[in-house]
């Protein structure tokens, strides 16, 4: 059985759930074109029932597709290839490039370590070799220093550069 390779069981399993969450969707849907009451769903003709699951299972698909592209985003910002994201969908690197163009950041000057100058103070962003994350360290305009060491690290460089303007934003010069 491969990694990702589910068990007969646990997909029987899967399927009796989402066939449970699509039936009040499924109903709601053939309400709204019957304007008959929800309970009456599976009383009327069995063609009309089916075309009701399949219109639910449409709304299942397209919220799945955004969910998964949203993962395949989520996963890219952390430093997944398109080559790990195939994988994990069973597809090639180019299947995964096609299906989610804009997953993984392609590295265009984006991974050299920034600067942030702002409020008086700098703080310098650079990637954690360990994990691949962003982060940030540097000095408000009144001294303090700060950095995001003890936190997780980011996951693009625009969020550690966020955070980094928000502490030198909050470590600005005193007007008085």
């Amino acid at each position: 059985m491969a990694a990702n390779e589910v068990p007969p069981t646990e997909l029987t399993a899967l399927e009796q759930s989402l066939c449970d969450a699509l039936a009040p969707l499924a109903s709601a849907l053939r309400a709204r074109d019957t304007e008959l009451p929800e309970d009456q769903m599976w009383a009327a003709d069995p063609v009309e029932v089916s075309l009701s699951v399949l219109a639910g299972w449409k709304v299942v698909d397209s919220a799945v597709t955004r969910l998964t592209a949203r993962a395949a985003r989520t996963a890219g910002s952390y430093g997944a290839s398109y080559e790990q994201l195939g994988t994990a969908w069973g597809i090639t690197r180019q299947g995964a490039r096609k299906k989610w163009p804009d997953a993984v950041n392609r590295p265009t000057g984006a991974a050299e370590p920034g600067t942030v100058e702002l409020f008086g103070g700098t703080a310098e962003l650079f990637r954690e070799p360990a994990s691949g994350g962003w982060r940030w360290r540097g000095r408000g305009a009144d001294g303090i220093h700060g950095g995001a060491d003890g936190s997780p690290a980011c996951g693009t460089k625009e969020e550690a550069a966020a955070y980094a303007g928000a502490f030198l934003k909050e470590h600005a010069r005193d007007p008085a």
